[in-house]
């Protein structure tokens, strides 16, 4: 993203500064990894009219220099110079609260704050009522879905980190599926997933899914220590490659599919393949959903959730692929298809795929999707 066009998101608020900030280990903000490719504690402070710097405590200070020279090696846009925020750093005051050494540092070098833009996403309550206590009269602007926005186009970088981490996902997959007569119960399937994900040094965009039998029919069913049941057996995983998010999700069956059982999954299957080959630029993704729905004919209820979403440093980015989405489809997005049908305490089938669309439509997750027999 340029410098020109966040800017131009300060100014259309009417805002000074913008602050982005992580107060736990554990969760970071995906604006400030963004800009900044810094995961750990501290804040990003990006004036409109000077340069950008974090704020790091001081055991985070070489993990943060690291992470900015490796983010200045990487730069590129898509006019070949990425913006990447901050060059400078400021360490926290040990003495002081955290919105309160950012307050003191953000005073000390006389910067404005009579508006400040924030990403409300990544504010609780808690944490709100401590930034206010320090930004006294103040106004504050969200900018959380235009930043949301940004990040929808992808660089060339990103699109290269996300295809390595489609193709670490693919290959777990492939060798979790190779295994799964290993398992005993889904506990088992999904830990063996996290395992290989670790193992490759990755993270996880998201909790693996494995859902056989009846709770296929549970989109987000949570892996239970019970035995794996007989019928069609729904695996949904994605790793996380340098920050990056994959997406993946495959079907397989556990015995022997009736005539009827296998009809079903390879209509589902014909559907999503067709529905990848209708996208094409500027395609209003609401129409996508469509397609979908009409296709399913009298199975139509049965589906369930939306028909795909972006795929990023979050999991679930722009655009949206759903009933009333006003998104359409852009060069340089990254988005799931995952059209699936459920029936209520008897089985699901879903199927998806993470796409790039460049001039194309391009599946970045290539394990196979005939339906796999166990």
């Amino acid at each position: 993203m340029g410098i020109n066009e966040f800017k131009a998101i300060l100014n259309g608020k009417k805002s000074d500064i913008a602050i982005f900030y992580n107060s736990d280990s554990m969760k970071f903000s995906p604006n400030m990894f963004y800009f900044s490719g810094y995961m750990g504690l501290g804040a990003l402070v990006m004036p409109k009219n000077k340069q950008s710097f974090l704020v790091v405590p001081e055991m985070e200070f070489q993990r943060a220099k690291n992470a900015m020279i490796k983010r200045v090696y990487r730069m590129e846009t898509r006019k070949n110079h990425r913006f990447l925020g901050p060059r400078k750093f400021k360490k926290f005051s040990r003495e002081k609260k955290f919105f309160e050494s950012i307050y003191g540092i953000i005073k000390r070098n006389k910067l404005k704050t009579r508006n400040i833009a924030i990403d409300k996403n990544n504010f609780t309550l808690n944490s709100y009522s401590h930034f206010k206590k320090q930004f006294k009269k103040i106004k504050t602007k969200d900018i959380s879905v235009d930043c949301m926005k940004l990040r929808e186009i992808k660089t060339e970088r990103e699109i290269q980190l996300i295809k390595k981490s489609c193709s670490y996902a693919d290959k777990i997959v492939k060798k979790a599926i190779s295994n799964f007569r290993d398992f005993k119960t889904e506990s088992e399937a999904s830990a063996f997933l996290e395992y290989e994900a670790k193992k490759n040094g990755l993270g996880l965009s998201f909790e693996p899914i494995v859902a056989s039998g009846s709770n296929g029919s549970m989109p987000h069913h949570n892996p239970s220590n019970a035995k794996i049941r007989k019928g069609f057996c729904v695996i949904d995983f994605g790793v996380k490659y340098k920050g990056y998010c994959s997406d993946i999700t495959r079907t397989v069956y556990i015995g022997k599919p009736t005539e009827k059982e296998m009809e079903m999954y390879n209509m589902l299957l014909k559907i999503q393949k067709s529905t990848i080959s209708q996208i094409s630029l500027n395609k209003k993704c609401s129409e996508l959903y469509d397609y979908v729905t009409n296709n399913l004919g009298k199975h139509k209820n049965n589906f369930i959730h939306g028909l795909g979403h972006g795929v990023g440093i979050e999991i679930h980015e722009l655009p949206n692929l759903t009933l009333n989405s006003k998104d359409k489809i852009k060069n340089n997005m990254v988005f799931t298809v995952e059209p699936g049908i459920y029936f209520p305490r008897r089985f699901g089938i879903r199927i998806e795929d993470t796409i790039l669309f460049k001039n194309k439509p391009i599946a970045l997750t290539k394990a196979s999707k005939d339906l796999l027999i166990l």
